[in-house]
C-alpha cells in the first residue's frame, strides 16, 4: 500500500533553482513509484516583493543586489543553464532580460490550487519566464499560462484583475517567513522534514525513501 507524502514546495516563479528543483523532485517521485502517493502543493515566496511593475533589467538587478560583475553574471548564468539542462529543463537564461514582480503569479497559483490545476500552471509559468523570456507580471502572460493548464481564461483574467486571493497569499508568505525560510526552493515533507535548494534527483529520492521508512 502506498504511503501518503505531503510536500509543500515553497518557491517563486522567478527563481531558476526552483524550476530546477521541481524538475528533479518530479523525477525522484517517479523513481519511488507506487511506494508513495504524493500531495504536492506550491506555496508562495517572493524573492523581490518590492519590485516595480515594469521590472528591472537583470544586469542592473544583479549589480544592485549582489554587486556582481559582468563576468560573474555570465558564469552564474552558465552554471544555472548547465544544471537545468542536466536536470532536463531547457532553460534560456539569455532570454531572461528582466526581473519582475511575481505577486500576481502567486495569486493565480492560489486560485489554480483551488481548481486542481496548480502544478500545471506552475510549470507553465516556469516555461513562460525561463524558456520563452516572457514577463511573469503581465496579466496576458499569466492568463495564457492558465489556459495552457486547462483553466478558464476568462475566470483567470477576472481573478487577476480583481485582486482576489491577495490576503491569502500574503498570509502564506508571512507564515513561511516566520518559519525561518529565507531562500527558495524550500521543500517541506510531511510538515516536518526540510530540504533546501535545487538539489539533484538522487538527493530528493534519498530524502523521500528515508522519510517513508520512518513513517
Amino acid at each position: 500500500m502506498a504511503k501518503l507524502l505531503k510536500i509543500d514546495f515553497v518557491s517563486d516563479v522567478a527563481c531558476p533553482w526552483c524550476a530546477i528543483g521541481l524538475t528533479a523532485l518530479e523525477q525522484a517521485i517517479e523513481r519511488v513509484g507506487d511506494e508513495v502517493e504524493v500531495d504536492l502543493v506550491f506555496r508562495p515566496f517572493e524573492l523581490n516583493p518590492y519590485m516595480w511593475p515594469e521590472g528591472q533589467p537583470v544586469k542592473d538587478y544583479m549589480v544592485g543586489k549582489y554587486g556582481s560583475t559582468d563576468e560573474q553574471i555570465r558564469q552564474n548564468h552558465a552554471m544555472i543553464t548547465a544544471r537545468a539542462n542536466a536536470a532536463g529543463f531547457a532553460i534560456r537564461m539569455d532570454l531572461r532580460t528582466h526581473v519582475y514582480n511575481t505577486f500576481d503569479a502567486h495569486r493565480l497559483l492560489h486560485w489554480a490550487k483551488l481548481e486542481g490545476h496548480q502544478r500545471a500552471v506552475k510549470k507553465a509559468l516556469f516555461q513562460a519566464y525561463f524558456v520563452e523570456g516572457k514577463n511573469s507580471s503581465d496579466h496576458d502572460v499569466l492568463v495564457e499560462a492558465a489556459g495552457r493548464a486547462g483553466l478558464d481564461v476568462a475566470r483567470a483574467r477576472e481573478v487577476l484583475s480583481s485582486g482576489e486571493y491577495a490576503a491569502d497569499v500574503r498570509g502564506l508568505e508571512e507564515r513561511y517567513v516566520n518559519m525561518g525560510i529565507r531562500s527558495v526552493p524550500s521543500i517541506i515533507f510531511n510538515e516536518q522534514h526540510l530540504v533546501s535548494g535545487g538539489q539533484p534527483v538522487d538527493v530528493f529520492e534519498q530524502a523521500i525513501r528515508q522519510i517513508l521508512a520512518k513513517e
